[in-house]
Formats: structure tokens, sequence, C-alpha cells
């Protein structure tokens, strides 16, 4: 018992251990009251559904910061939720590659969410290793922070200038992850319900095989599209707080919402066009703050205020300027 008590009251990256205990029993209880009970029959989730199941993701992970508020303190909630928000704009541009990953595999809707959710376990492990490692590397080397910084001043140039001109897709047939998982696995092209796995029996010997499904070959493009834009969304979560628990929990609650939201955005993304010049300013603010710190202490709630205000901005406009505009046609 004392053992217990002492692990529950140290500090596991400046954090007392049952801080991150009660996160992980929370994400464990969302998620398998998701599978679980939510969507226990395989079933195409409707737009109305993807709202209900986003507004109970998102309304958990303003409670969580609320919690935050009062153990911790206003600053680090605030900090908390800027985070929060950041990381769910930045994700935004994952729902076109997940649709497009999705779509080239003939994924049925009935089977998306299940692709989607199992992708979420791997996104809490890989988006540990990172913050881990990106915060040990600001703690050990400071100067690494102003890196993060021109990074981010960097994207943000780069995004304002882009605009909303996306770059063509790349043909997946050749991607070399999939051409790697095809010569060293078995893969069946056909579909075998919602299993990522299936024995089938083998032609010449007659012994049942082991095939990898296109379920698995999407759910493994989903992770490694997601570890890519780990790169741009991590510095900009480390620049805002250092603090590894609010870091990696306004990761994890944003990425949640995000994917639960993924059926009613795929087919409104086409109507944000003004969303990547509101984001571009926001890295932009960010990454100026950095290299600003030591002549101006900006309070954590005007960057809440101010990345809030940008990003509605930005939907707001883009919604206004796109109500007559029709999705398009794949």
């Amino acid at each position: 018992m004392d053992a217990l008590l002492a692990f529950l009251t140290s500090p596991i990256f400046g954090t007392p251990g049952w801080f991150w205990l009660a996160f992980l029993v929370l994400i464990i209880t969302l998620l398998v009251l998701d599978l679980g009970v939510l969507h226990r029959d395989q079933h195409e989730i409707e737009m109305r559904e993807s709202l209900l199941l986003y507004s109970g993701y998102f309304s958990v992970g303003v409670a969580f910061g609320g919690w935050i508020w009062w153990q911790l303190g206003g600053t680090k909630a605030m900090e908390y939720y800027t985070g929060f928000l950041v990381e769910q704009s930045l994700s935004m541009d994952n729902v076109f590659v997940m649709a497009m990953i999705l779509g080239y595999f003939n994924i049925p809707r009935k089977y998306q969410h299940r692709v989607l959710f199992w992708g979420i376990l791997g996104v809490i492990v890989l988006r540990a290793i990172m913050i881990g490692l990106g915060t040990a590397l600001v703690q050990q080397f400071d100067w690494i922070l102003y890196l993060f910084g021109a990074f981010l001043l960097f994207s943000g140039v780069k995004m304002l200038r882009s605009g909303g001109d996306e770059e063509s897709h790349p043909d997946l047939a050749q991607n070399p992850v999939i051409r790697f998982v095809r010569k060293h696995i078995r893969v069946t092209d056909e579909l075998h319900e919602g299993k990522f796995l299936v024995r089938l029996k083998d032609q010449v010997s007659g012994k049942p095989l082991l095939y990898a499904t296109p379920l698995l070959l999407a759910l493994v493009l989903i992770e490694l599209a997601d570890l890519v834009f780990a790169v741009d969304s991590v510095p900009a979560v480390l620049a805002i707080s250092q603090d590894p628990f609010i870091v990696y929990t306004s990761n994890i609650f944003a990425i949640l919402g995000l994917r639960a939201l993924y059926f009613a955005l795929a087919a409104l993304m086409h109507r944000f066009i003004y969303l990547k010049y509101a984001l571009a300013l926001v890295l932009m603010y960010i990454g100026g703050k950095i290299f600003l710190h030591d002549l101006i202490k900006v309070p954590a709630l005007l960057s809440l205020g101010v990345t809030l205000g940008l990003l509605a901005g930005g939907v707001i406009l883009s919604l206004l300027n796109t109500r007559d505009q029709k999705a398009p046609q794949h």
C-alpha cells in the first residue's frame, strides 16, 4: 500500500503519478465505451452521429481542462486549451489524407470507424514517444525551442504563400510502405468483413495461411500519415507549453475528437477555404512569441484568445463565402 501511495504521489515528468493514471483511465473508458457499446455493431456513421460523438469527446476534453484549472491553476489550463485548439486545427489536413487512403482501398463506410478507432491506439503510443523526446530535448538544450520557433515561422510563411492550393496526391500504389508490405507479407485484395487479418487456404499446399486485408494496409498508412503530421503539430504545442502532461493530454483529446468528427468533416472540408490562412497566422504567432519571450511576456489567456480568434475568423469567413458551394463529386 505504501509503494502504491508513493507511486501515485511521485512526480512523473513533473506531474504526480495519479494525474497520469486518472488520464489513462479516462481515455481507456472512453475507448471501451466507443467501440464496445456505441459501435459494437459495425454500421455506417452519418453526419448526425459523427457530430454527436464529437460533441461528447469535445465536452470531455473541455471538462478535463477545467479539472487541470482546478488542480494546476489557470495558466496551465490556458496552455492546455491553446494546445487543444492548435492540435485540432493543424490535424484537419489529416482528414483529407485519411479520406484519400480509405477511398483508395475502397473501405466501406461501415468499416471506416473501425480503422480510425484502432489507429488511435497507435497515436497514443507514437505521440507519447515524440512528446517525451521533444520535451527532454527542450529541457536539456533550451536553444532547441528557438529551432521550433524558426520551424513554425517557416511553416506559417510557406502555408500563407501556398494559400488554398493543394498539392496533388501521390499514387498510393507506388507508396514504398505499401510496396514493402505487399512484397514481404501475404495480402488479399478482398475485404473480409471488418478483419485486419484473415486465414485463407493456400491453393498449392491446402494449408490455412495468414493474410493481411486492405483494412490493415489502410491502418498502416493512416498511422504513418499521423506521424508525418505530428512533425508539425508537436513542435507547435511544445512551443506553447513544455509540460509533458499538458502537451500530451491536449494532443490526445484533440485527436480523439477529430477522429470522431471525421465522417462529418470529410464532407465539409471543401468549404474551409480560408482555414489554411488562419493556421498560417497561428503558426507565425506562436513562432514569433518564442523569439520575443525575453522581451514580451504574453499571458496564457491572451494567447488562447488570439489563437481562438484567428481560427474562428478563418472558419466563419470560409463558411460565409462558400454557403452556396456544393461538395465536389468524386
